[in-house]
């Protein structure tokens, strides 16, 4: 029988080790040991292992395409080129349509050769003249297949609102319903009082604002360089930013990104001390086992002053249309956490002086933040745009409607063109077409580049610079050597299945250039189209 045989052979090996271990060890003769005779003993179906037997529990290594695209899709009428990763790529490639599996293009692959910057061999499958609206994905011999993408006329509307919402989303102290927020509803959130850091006894209301991160701390600073890349969204893409994006103030008349701002303000204000003008730096919520949560006021800092006070400058001339009467209660809290900072320059960097000045001089026109302005770019001929502070307030100085110093302006001008086209010859020097390296591990540098380029774009609308912006697009949602995409919610692949870490939408700073980014592609895609 099948089972006594497998029993009789293990059971020989059984002897032939014991002989071994004998033999090695030196333990005396086989009389010592005593063996049971199988004669007369029932068959059974168990029998003893010797704990020989292998162990199949590794882990099979997870195997990624080679074939990278932006996992979302492509406009109908921009380039679109997918990526071949390998030092051998095939001659050609096709499109095959997602739902029938149908070949509906062929096309040849173009080597671009070895990019040291990530230790890759590059090269492209352009299919750009391939236009039908539809789902697909791209498949090569010996290569294997992409992940589906779309080619539609708006492929990054829904997103773009899907972004923006984020922010909705982040709010703390209000009830979220199911309707608008959906899995993300939640009850109201660190609705009491919050107790100073370091004096318990004094409380005081700062609900509201924007949770910055999952233990839904909020922070002036990051706060307010939030706020200012969404102003600056809006000041130069207004036509995107509609008053029906789903956040309950949609529909008032107001554009939604300015009524998601103000829900930031108005928890700003709250961080402002009334009688010195000065601004607490962060509200910090830690769990206490016996009382539940206690939410602490981190003190008053000059970064947060200054912050706060180009900040409330920038939003209340902007928001003047809408309610003056705020506006002008937000200009005031400005101007006196500027006077404020004046009493510590010591305490905070020329750069952010210098960007206070400009905004409170944008909205009051005052001749004191004007000689601000003028003494730093007079001292400054070529300032640094990578540093954000410089970055706001030149483009706020190009942007006012009170007298300026021409020749200022014109040497601003130069510079920001001069940086609009650092970035984008820079980008064409990496085989990803986006300057970046082989630890992919963050956005942070791309995204601020992309801010700088888009504005550089919307000024002189150039087509090229268009194209270099949407190449930073396809990178994030799936054109990169881990094939993930960074946002969330989005792509065959994300980046939560690698790395939690790696995300942009849940970086609140980061999320708002996000957003500027798709105004800038969706804006230049609009003129292309025109055209």
């Amino acid at each position: 029988m099948r089972k006594s045989g497998i029993f009789q052979k293990t059971t020989g090996r059984a002897l032939a080790l014991i002989l071994i271990l004998t033999m090695v060890t030196g333990c005396g003769n086989l009389e010592d040991f005593q063996v049971d005779s199988l004669s007369g003993r029932e068959e059974t179906d168990e029998f003893t292992s010797l704990g020989l037997s292998p162990e199949f529990n590794y882990e099979v290594p997870e195997s990624l395409p080679s074939i990278l695209v932006d996992q979302v899709g492509y406009s109908v009428d921009s380039n679109k080129v997918a990526m071949i990763n390998g030092e051998t790529p095939p001659e050609t490639f096709s499109v095959l349509d997602a739902k029938t599996g149908r070949e509906v293009y062929t096309g040849k692959i173009e080597s671009k050769g070895y990019d040291s910057s990530v230790n890759a061999y590059i090269s492209y499958a352009d299919f750009t003249d391939f236009n039908t609206v539809g789902t697909y994905y791209i498949q090569a011999p010996s290569i294997g297949c992409s992940y589906a993408f779309e080619i539609a006329q708006e492929p990054y509307r829904a997103l773009f609102t899907k972004v923006f919402k984020q922010y909705y989303f982040n709010r703390c102290g209000l009830t979220l319903s199911s309707e608008l927020a959906g899995e993300a509803a939640h009850n109201a959130c660190h609705s009491r009082e919050a107790q100073m850091k370091e004096e318990a006894m004094i409380k005081r209301d700062v609900s509201g604002g924007w949770h910055v991160d999952e233990i839904g701390s909020r922070d002036v600073v990051r706060g307010c360089q939030t706020v200012n890349t969404l102003l600056l969204s809006y000041e130069l893409y207004p036509d995107y930013m509609g008053d029906d994006m789903g956040i309950p103030e949609s529909g008032n008349g107001i554009p939604d990104v300015l009524d998601e701002v103000k829900y930031e303000i108005d928890w700003l204000l709250k961080m402002q001390d009334e009688n010195s003008g000065a601004v607490y730096a962060s509200v910090s919520s830690v769990d206490n086992k016996t009382s539940g949560y206690i939410l602490y006021i981190d003190g008053i800092t000059m970064n947060a002053t200054i912050n706060f006070a180009a900040t409330m400058a920038k939003f209340s001339y902007l928001y003047q249309s809408c309610d003056r009467e705020f506006a002008t209660l937000c200009l005031k809290a400005s101007d006196r956490a500027y006077r404020y900072a004046e009493n510590y320059l010591a305490d905070i960097s020329q750069e952010q002086y210098f960007f206070a000045a400009a905004e409170l001089y944008r909205a009051t026109g005052g001749y004191q933040y004007h000689s601000v302005v003028r003494n730093y770019l007079s001292q400054n001929t070529e300032p640094d745009l990578e540093n954000d502070f410089i970055f706001w307030g030149c483009v706020t100085y190009l942007s006012t409607k009170q007298k300026v110093d021409m020749d200022l302006c014109g040497a601003v001008t130069q510079n920001l063109m001069r940086w609009g086209e650092k970035i984008s010859y820079g980008s064409k020097d990496f085989k990803l077409l986006v300057n970046t390296d082989e630890k992919q591990g963050g956005n942070a540098g791309l995204l601020r580049n992309m801010t700088r380029l888009a504005v550089v774009d919307h000024i002189i609308t150039n087509h090229e610079y268009g194209t270099v912006l949407e190449n930073h697009l396809h990178y994030m949602l799936g054109r990169n050597l881990q094939s993930i995409s960074y946002l969330d919610g989005v792509g065959g692949r994300n980046y939560r299945d690698v790395d939690a870490s790696l995300g942009i939408m849940n970086q609140v700073d980061q999320n708002a250039e996000l957003l500027l980014l798709f105004a800038a592609i969706m804006d230049d895609e609009l003129v292309v189209g025109e055209e």
